[in-house]
């Protein structure tokens, strides 16, 4: 059986009256996008992820809102949402008939398209379906996090809105070259924080941390990537009773830190038993609730 279920959209910015006419199911080992399109040459395009179990893709209408504020902060064409979709979907539930039970993820991509020769146009779309990876260590034991700077400051997004803080973009080399930095120092994450002093995200999730009882996440306007699991999450403490606060955090405030989580689509929430250095406890019960409401989310 495959492990990837691979689905090329023609014309991913084009709205039409049948999504599904623009889709084609393809084999994911055969090479299909072309080796002068600006995602693969540049970097210079936009994903999202998101996860499914059972069926069930979650948060899909909050990735596929995101994926469009990012495609505006990179002056790229909007993407039709049906038709990334029906894509995702189609993909996932392909993938789900083979392996029932699963965890599945989906990544769907915008590109600019070919970078040459002159005068073509026309963006490059695609969603790929893969089986996800174990995270019930990360889930249940937690993960260490080294605090790392970003080395810009937390009002980048106003001040030089060209380095496309906030947008979900292709371009993610110093994202992989912090994780193994991290890795180098024996830690299993990073968390950015901003050149003046700021709390920011990790280089793929989103920061939580509880302070006096309130769980608090840095807001968009600082730079980070407006959290999709985050939201959720924030969701599912508030029902329960518990606070929550978007603010700007000092890193100064990391050490009254009473727990903390990084959240994502396909990790989902990762308590933070180690934060630079510093040992942070781990509510196991709490967690696992939390990420069976995760699991569960639907559209």
């Amino acid at each position: 059986m495959d492990d990837s279920v691979l689905v090329m959209i023609e014309g991913p910015e084009r709205p039409r009256p049948r999504p599904a006419d623009a889709l084609r199911i393809v084999d994911a080992m055969v090479g299909q996008v072309r080796v002068n399109d600006l995602g693969v040459t540049r970097g210079d395009g936009i994903f999202e992820v998101a996860g499914s179990l059972d069926g069930r893709v979650q948060a899909l209408q909050a990735h596929l809102d995101r994926f469009s504020r990012s495609a505006r902060l990179m002056d790229l064409p909007a993407p039709d949402h049906e038709v990334y979709r029906v894509a995702v979907r189609t993909a996932l539930e392909r993938l789900d008939a083979q392996y029932p039970g699963r965890e599945l993820s989906c990544k769907f991509i915008l590109t600019r398209g070919q970078e040459y020769p002159p005068g073509i146009e026309g963006a490059t779309g695609w969603a790929v379906a893969m089986l996800g990876p174990d995270y019930s260590v990360a889930r249940e034991q937690g993960i260490s996090v080294v605090v790392l700077s970003r080395g810009v400051p937390r009002d980048v997004m106003a001040s030089a809105p060209w380095l496309l803080a906030g947008a979900k973009s292709l371009s993610y080399a110093i994202n992989r070259s912090v994780i193994r930095e991290a890795h180098r120092r024996g830690q299993d994450d990073t968390l950015f924080v901003s050149s003046d002093g700021y709390v920011l995200e990790g280089p793929t999730s989103s920061f939580l941390v509880r302070l006096g009882g309130t769980i608090v996440t840095p807001p968009a306007e600082d730079g980070v990537l407006p959290g999709t699991t985050q939201a959720s999450a924030f969701r599912w403490f508030e029902q329960h009773g518990v606070p929550t606060a978007t603010r700007s955090i000092r890193i100064e405030e990391l050490d009254e830190a009473e727990a903390a989580w990084f959240t994502s689509s396909t990790r989902l929430a990762a308590p933070v038993r180690q934060l630079d250095g510093r040992a942070l406890p781990v509510d196991p019960h709490m967690t696992a609730a939390l990420n069976r409401f995760l699991l569960d989310r639907d559209g």
